[in-house]
């Protein structure tokens, strides 16, 4: 996801439940679209799918960066 920031990551992750569960939850729907590419699922399914990650994506870099500038 975001290579440059693992430290902070593995920060927030330890520190912030909120956070951890966000994380999670990208790394499940990262599991269950590959599967779903893998079992030729309908491509709408796919991009909504999709849609939900990168919206947990956006999120998880927005709480990074406020926590960058706390730092």
């Amino acid at each position: 996801m975001f290579h440059e920031d693992r430290e902070i990551i593995t920060e927030l992750k330890q520190k912030d439940a909120h956070f951890h569960r966000l994380f999670d939850q990208h790394n499940d729907l990262d599991n269950e679209i590959t599967k779903l590419v893998q079992s030729h699922t309908d491509d709408v399914i796919i991009e909504t799918k999709k849609k939900e990650k990168l919206k947990l994506k956006d999120e998880l870099y927005n709480m990074i960066v406020t926590y960058k500038k706390t730092k």
